[in-house]
């Protein structure tokens, strides 16, 4: 990719990326049309949102708090924003403000709080529970299946939250095999929270990034979450 960036450059990668999207789904027979891409934000200015939009991107993801407030809340158009990045209680009442869902929710007391800030605006909002499938301690998430039921259970009863699916962020590897057992592991657990809860409208699988997105798709996600391969290398 050109160091400049332009609407031109972001709808081509764009472009490049449904085609490869496409193709994933096509291995797997999947219908390429239940699959959305969201332009994750992080670092990139209000400008490369703006080119993003003009694009044709109406999904994006920010992973932190203050810097989507400071950007987001500039943004005349409308689109539907998702907080990636960990939640901290104490930010739960700007991300009541700004934010259509929170993909990142492993803790029922932040979905409490959260829900409490939600309620008092008035409103409902989305949200993912994030499952850490690499086991790995740089990231967030429920790695215990018991723990994570248990805290469904609990935030099914929080009035102004709507539970709708599940997040994970795959390992930092190269090896494929790794990659595909962590997304494998997340569908199937998706699959049994979807039997098991029939009457939740449970159907977002977010995982995939810029460098795994193609595995993804293979494996059932039907929103990957892309920063650098639409952007280029952040500053």
């Amino acid at each position: 990719m050109s160091d400049k960036v332009s609407t031109e450059t972001i709808g081509k990668n764009l472009s490049i990326i449904r085609e490869k999207v496409a193709e994933a789904a096509g291995r797997a027979g999947r219908n390429v049309n239940e699959i959305r891409v969201m332009a994750v934000t992080k670092t990139f200015p209000l400008d490369y949102v703006k080119m993003a939009v003009d694009a044709g991107i109406g999904l994006f993801g920010e992973n932190r708090v203050n810097e989507a407030f400071e950007k987001y809340i500039l943004l005349k158009h409308p689109v539907e924003l998702h907080l990636i990045g960990h939640l901290q209680r104490n930010k739960a009442r700007t991300v009541a403000r700004i934010f259509n869902c929170v993909q990142s929710i492993d803790k029922f007391e932040t979905a409490e709080a959260l829900n409490r800030k939600c309620e008092s605006i008035g409103r409902t909002m989305d949200i993912l529970f994030e499952i850490n499938t690499s086991g790995e301690d740089s990231k967030h998430g429920f790695r215990n299946e018991d723990d994570y039921f248990a805290c469904l259970e609990r935030v099914m009863d929080l009035k102004n939250l709507k539970i709708r699916g599940l997040m994970t962020v795959g390992p930092l590897t190269d090896d494929k095999k790794r990659i595909r057992e962590s997304f494998r592991s997340l569908k199937n657990l998706y699959e049994r929270t979807r039997e098991r809860y029939r009457e939740l409208e449970f159907d977002i699988l977010s995982m995939g990034m810029s460098g795994d997105y193609p595995i993804a798709v293979e494996e059932g996600s039907n929103l990957i979450r892309i920063g650098t391969a639409i952007f280029g290398k952040r500053q």
